[in-house]
């Protein structure tokens, strides 16, 4: 029977789906698995991405660990791609490699002052309040008014959190650093701003609904944003979706508050549609002081265009969520303008000629940009897997394919990997900190101590 090494690195939900949809689908081979993370921890986005009050999301990582509790998959994790291996080193002891490294960057929005003090990636503070082992344990809450620019499930996510009190997530698995952070955050007013209208929202209906269930926070809307247009009144009236988000901002209106009326909460989330962020405004110091927007309109054709009207709202603090961007990995094709790696459904391309590369894929956000729900991820690697085992004239001949090679390369250059039972340590562990808090587990955010526990030293 034919042997097929693979190597995949990433082992977020892309990466673990490949590996599980190959070894339950092909009989042809005798499959033997490598999963590569450059954290000490599997699970990358619902790990990492996922805010902490969103248990039912974070149960996907009950299937993933399934998947590798049943022992056929090695991990190595703490070992970055391009520093403690590379794709030669790949070559030399794998047929093929897929990567499943997602997009963890902010996409850029290109207006005046987006730079300013201030103002930061929505990404970033998502990994923040996730407790990503290699972002600053600390973040900046001293502002009372803050703008989240984009109309997607992140931005409502930073938002959320934001406006929440930090009492209320102590349910969850917030690391210690992260809620004494929010403990001291000044936020008082959470401003979110929309190109579209109401109808428009990339968001889902959960995710907008849980806004309002916020505790001593007032959902303020504002009535000249529902003056819809036929194209709007149709999509309320034929898509599911659209109604219900229709239905939960039509019951924000009748509340107090609406329209900056007035309220009783300590806190105010302020929903702005039919506007397009043009510049952020700085004070004497080079802080963010406001966003200036044109108001827009729809244009029929299911976009909108500008009216010519600017308004401007006072802030001190802004993100921007306008979507993921994936990183170049080091001898892979990257395709800058989209922040993906080049590829045919999975087969990745020269960037230059559109010919195959032999021996590489890619699956999940990497492949094809920051789209679509965690699910959709095991359809998209489906469609990789297929190639993969289809191309099998085209894959490398490694000169040693054994399983012993790649700890004793990883030892040879002093690389602290973590594996599967260093991850059931590190579970067990954040569990244990969380018991005494009648809390499901406080993560460990110290990359140093997570390496520490998950290898029993």
């Amino acid at each position: 029977m034919t042997k097929l090494r693979l190597a995949i690195v990433g082992a977020g939900p892309a990466g673990i789906y490949a590996a599980d949809i190959l070894l339950k689908a092909e009989r042809k081979f005798d499959v033997s698995i490598d999963l590569f993370d450059h954290l000490p921890a599997p699970y990358g986005l619902v790990r990492y991405g996922v805010a902490p009050d969103h248990p039912r999301i974070k149960g996907i990582i009950t299937a993933l660990r399934d998947v590798l509790d049943r022992g056929d998959i090695r991990i190595f994790g703490n070992v970055r791609f391009g520093e403690d291996i590379t794709l030669d080193d790949l070559k030399q002891h794998y047929n093929a490699v897929i990567f499943a490294t997602g997009a963890i960057k902010d996409a850029d929005l290109d207006i005046p002052g987006i730079d300013a003090a201030g103002s930061f990636g929505a990404a970033d503070f998502v990994s923040w309040y996730d407790g990503h082992p290699d972002f600053p344990r600390e973040w900046p809450l001293d502002a009372a008014s803050v703008a989240v620019i984009g109309n997607g499930n992140v931005a409502l996510d930073v938002a959320r959190v934001l406006a929440k009190h930090a009492a209320d997530l102590l349910v969850t698995e917030i690391p210690a650093n992260v809620q004494a952070g929010l403990e001291a955050s000044q936020v008082t007013d959470v401003h979110v701003f929309g190109r579209r209208g109401p109808a428009q929202v990339k968001f889902t209906p959960l995710e907008l609904r849980e806004l309002g269930e916020l505790r001593d926070v007032d959902m303020v809307v504002y009535d000249e944003d529902f003056d819809y247009d036929e194209a709007s009144r149709a999509a309320v009236a034929s898509n599911k979706q659209v109604m219900v988000i229709d239905r939960v901002l039509q019951s924000w209106r009748q509340r107090p508050g609406v329209n900056n009326a007035g309220g009783e909460a300590s806190r105010r989330l302020h929903l702005h549609f039919w506007a397009k962020p043009v510049e952020v405004k700085t004070d004497e110091t080079g802080r963010v002081a406001a966003l200036v927007y044109e108001r827009t309109r729809p244009d029929a054709e299911g976009g909108v265009v500008g009216t010519g009207e600017l308004r401007e709202v006072p802030i001190q603090q802004l993100y921007r969520a306008v979507g993921y961007f994936g990183s170049p990995l080091p001898g892979v094709p990257f395709d800058k303008k989209h922040g993906v790696i080049p590829n045919h459904e999975g087969q990745v391309l020269h960037k230059d000629s559109n010919e195959r590369v032999p021996g590489v894929y890619a699956t999940g956000w990497i492949k094809r940009g920051p789209v679509g729900l965690i699910g959709h991820t095991k359809s998209d690697a489906m469609e990789t897997i297929s190639h993969l085992i289809n191309d099998q004239a085209s894959w490398w001949q490694p000169a040693d394919p054994s399983v012993e090679a790649i700890p004793a390369l990883l030892a040879s250059r002093g690389v602290a990997w973590t594996d599967l039972d260093g991850w059931h340590r590190l579970d067990e562990h954040e569990v244990a900190l969380g018991a005494p808090h009648e809390r499901a587990r406080i993560k460990v955010v110290d990359r140093d101590e997570m390496v520490r526990v998950s290898r029993g030293e």
